[in-house]
């Protein structure tokens, strides 16, 4: 059940690793959550999607839009990928999926992405999908004693289509 391992991460490392340490949380909690994702709509083309392995049916992560402004065509999203689905493909694949439909289907033109410094794997991620770093907002966060920076990446529609012309879908 996709609550159950939603829950299982917020008592994870990785949990306190996205901004601060978060309390824990009951189980009904991220059931009601869950439930409210699994029915919200895409009027303002927000959308919470699951990622899910091929093979077992798996919960492995998530990847949420927000920010999403229609009229300039801008969009922000974040995402987690459990410790042991990790370095499989799964963040890679659900960023280009989400891209392609926020670029090709519904108009937009640029997505930026917010990384926290000490998120190491996440800078080589993105960077390697072409993202480009334009931007630092210092000492943004206050987690485990220390401040962190926060890193802006940004990828455009045709970096995206040039550089993953296997996702980009000709027009007929």
């Amino acid at each position: 059940m996709d609550a159950e391992a939603h829950h299982r991460f917020n008592f994870t490392e990785d949990y306190g690793l996205i901004d601060k340490l978060h309390p824990p949380g009951s189980l009904a909690q991220v059931q009601e959550w869950a439930s409210g994702q699994a029915q919200a709509g895409f009027d303002d083309q927000t959308f919470s999607f699951q990622m899910e392995a091929i093979e077992t049916g798996e919960l492995v992560g998530g990847i949420a839009t927000h920010h999403c402004d229609q009229r300039t065509g801008v969009l922000s999203y974040g995402l987690h990928v459990l410790a042991e689905h990790r370095g499989k493909g799964y963040a890679s694949e659900a960023i280009c999926l989400v891209l392609r439909y926020y670029f090709q289907e519904l108009r937009y033109q640029k997505a930026n992405v917010g990384v926290y410094s000490f998120n190491d794997p996440s800078i080589q991620l993105h960077e390697s999908l072409g993202f480009q770093l334009e931007g630092t907002l210092r000492r943004t966060v206050y987690t485990r004693g220390s401040y962190a920076d926060l890193l802006w990446f940004g990828l455009t529609l045709e970096e995206f289509r040039d550089r993953h012309g296997a996702y980009w879908r000709a027009a007929p």
